[in-house]
C-alpha cells in the first residue's frame, strides 16, 4: 500500500537478474517497503570474508567503516548493508545482526559471537511520500532472511527503490536511479563482481561512448541536459546538500589481505568516477566496500582484481539506471526509450 500523497509507481516490468557465478558463500537479499519507495539490500557472507572500504564522498553515512581500516584488528566481516532512509536507515544493520546472531554467526569474543556488519546509506527521504517511513531493523532482518545465492534482482528494489539521479538542477528535473549488479570471470576462475545503489547528484554516463544515460533533464523534461555542459555554463545549482550518494560492494573470490581488498575498494571508485559525473562531491556520500571470499585457489594480482573491480562497478551503475522503474515525476531510462528519445 502506498502512503498518502505518494506518487504512484508506473507499471512494473519483469525484474532483471544476474548472478555472481564463481563466488560461493555470498548471498544477496533485498527488502522493499510497500508504504514508500525505499528499502535495504544485504550482502551476507556467513562464513566470513576479508573486508575493506573506501569512502570518498563528502556527505557519507556509514557504520563500522573504522573496523575495516587495515590498521585495526578485525579483518573478517559477515555482512554489508546498503540502505535508503538517510542516517535513520542505519538501523537496518541491527536486524541483520539479530539474524546472524540467531544463526550463531559472528566474531568469537569468549562470551558471545558478535556479527561484524558494515553499512552505508543513501538519502531518499524526499521520494514517494511520508519521510518518516524508512528502513528499520525489521527491514534488515527480512532482507537477510530472504537473501539467496546465485541471482540478484536489480532496479527499483531494496536500497535502489527510492534512488534518484541528476539532481544538480533540483528534483523536478531528476530521473529514477536504482540498484544494479555485474560480474566478470576470467578463464582461470578468478571472479570480480559488484552491486551498486545509484542515487547520484550528477549524471550517469556510459564510459564506452561518453553519452549520458540518465541524469538532469532539460527544462521541458523531454531530454537530457548533460551536467557537463551545465557545469561549464555555470548553470548548475547544487543545493541538494547531503541528499545523494552512490554506495556499493565489490566482491571477489580471490584470497586477499585486508590491505589488498582495501586497495581493490579504492580502485573500484575509478569505475564509479567513470560512470557518475560529477562524483565524490561535497553532497554525495560515495562509499565502496570490498569483500574477498577466498574461494579462488590460484594467485590473484591485486592490480588485475582492482582494475576489474572498476570495470564491474561502472557496469553495475549503468545496469542500475537502465533497469529501474520510473515514478510519477521521476522517469526512468526505459520511459525515455519508450517515447523515442
Amino acid at each position: 500500500m502506498v502512503a498518502a500523497g505518494a506518487p504512484a509507481a508506473r507499471a512494473q516490468g519483469p525484474a532483471a537478474v544476474s548472478g555472481f557465478a564463481g563466488i560461493t558463500g555470498v548471498r544477496v537479499g533485498h527488502h522493499t517497503l510497500s508504504e514508500r519507495p525505499t528499502g535495504c539490500t544485504v550482502i551476507l557472507v556467513e562464513s566470513g570474508a576479508v573486508g575493506g572500504v573506501d569512502v570518498r564522498g563528502g556527505a557519507p553515512g556509514t557504520r563500522e567503516t573504522d573496523a575495516l581500516d587495515p590498521v585495526n584488528s578485525v579483518s573478517v566481516v559477515h555482512a554489508i548493508v546498503l540502505s535508503g532512509g538517510s542516517a535513520f536507515g542505519l538501523d537496518a544493520s541491527s536486524g541483520v545482526m539479530r539474524y546472524l546472531e540467531e544463526r550463531g554467526v559472528g566474531f568469537e569474543t569468549g562470551v558471545a559471537r558478535v556479527p561484524i556488519v558494515a553499512q552505508a546509506i543513501l538519502f531518499d527521504l524526499g521520494v514517494g511520500g511520508d519521510p518518516s517511513i524508512r528502513p528499520d531493523a525489521q527491514c534488515g532482518y527480512d532482507a537477510a532472511r530472504d537473501a539467496a545465492e546465485g541471482t540478484i534482482v536489480e532496479g527499483s528494489v531494496g536500497a535502489g527503490a527510492g534512488a534518484t539521479v541528476g539532481k544538480l538542477r533540483g528534483m523536478e528535473r531528476a530521473m529514477k536511479g536504482g540498484i544494479g549488479a555485474a560480474s566478470v570471470t576470467l578463464e582461470n576462475g578468478l571472479t570480480v563482481a559488484a552491486i551498486v545503489a545509484v542515487n547520484a547528484l550528477g549524471d550517469v554516463v556510459d564510459p564506452a561512448t561518453g553519452q549520458v544515460v540518465a541524469g538532469v533533464r532539460t527544462e521541458d523534461g523531454t531530454g537530457l541536459a548533460d551536467v557537463r555542459a551545465l557545469l561549464l555554463g555555470h548553470e548548475a545549482q547544487p543545493d541538494q546538500s547531503g541528499r545523494n550518494t552512490t554506495i556499493g560492494v565489490v566482491i571477489t573470490n580471490a584470497k586477499l589481505t585486508k590491505s589488498q581488498i582495501t586497495k581493490v575498494a579504492q580502485m573500484s571508485q575509478d569505475g564509479l568516477a567513470r560512470a557518475v559525473v560529477p562524483s565524490h562531491t561535497p553532497w554525495d556520500g560515495d562509499t565502496m566496500f570490498g569483500l574477498a571470499s577466498g574461494g579462488f585457489e590460484g594467485d590473484a594480482d591485486v592490480l588485475i582484481v582492482g582494475a576489474l573491480a572498476a570495470e564491474v562497478t561502472s557496469e553495475a551503475i549503468l545496469r542500475a539506471v537502465r533497469v529501474a522503474q520510473g515514478l510519477d515525476g521521476l522517469p526512468s531510462v526505459s520511459d525515455f526509450s519508450a517515447r523515442g528519445r
